[in-house]
């Protein structure tokens, strides 16, 4: 089963968990990055602040990567 993560401004993605959502809070573009890079395999979904979503525009296209959605 693919795992779901959240990964943005810690504001934004606390009640994530109690959904089942793990989340990884960060608080600029380098975290954001770092973040992306340290995904597990088994991530089948990634939700993005708008912020992280910025953050990530050069990689998250990339061939062979996550599907991942921006919350409005």
């Amino acid at each position: 089963m693919s795992r779901i993560v959240a990964i943005g401004e810690e504001r934004s993605v606390v009640a994530f968990p109690m959904v089942g959502v793990t989340t990884m809070a960060v608080g600029d573009a380098p975290e954001a990055r770092a973040a992306w890079a340290s995904l597990p395999d088994d991530v089948g979904l990634v939700i993005l602040t708008r912020s992280a979503a910025e953050a990530l525009q050069t990689v998250l296209h990339e061939p062979g990567q996550p599907l991942w959605a921006v919350m409005s």
